[in-house]
């Protein structure tokens, strides 16, 4: 998997997330991601985001 990620990012605009932990549980692949601009980050699990929930 790759360790970069184009995604928006809601807090600064800014376009590149960096994979900072993954693990294996029993919904999927669990993946942490951070913006390299600030510090908002999300997890996505098995291809869903917690980024696109509503808060």
């Amino acid at each position: 998997m790759a360790h970069e990620l184009e995604h928006e990012c809601p807090e600064c605009g800014a376009d590149t997330f960096y994979r900072v932990a993954s693990t294996t549980v029993h919904l999927g692949e669990k993946v942490k991601w951070h913006c390299v601009d600030c510090e908002y980050g999300f997890v996505r699990i098995d291809g869903i985001d917690s980024s696109e929930t509503p808060a």
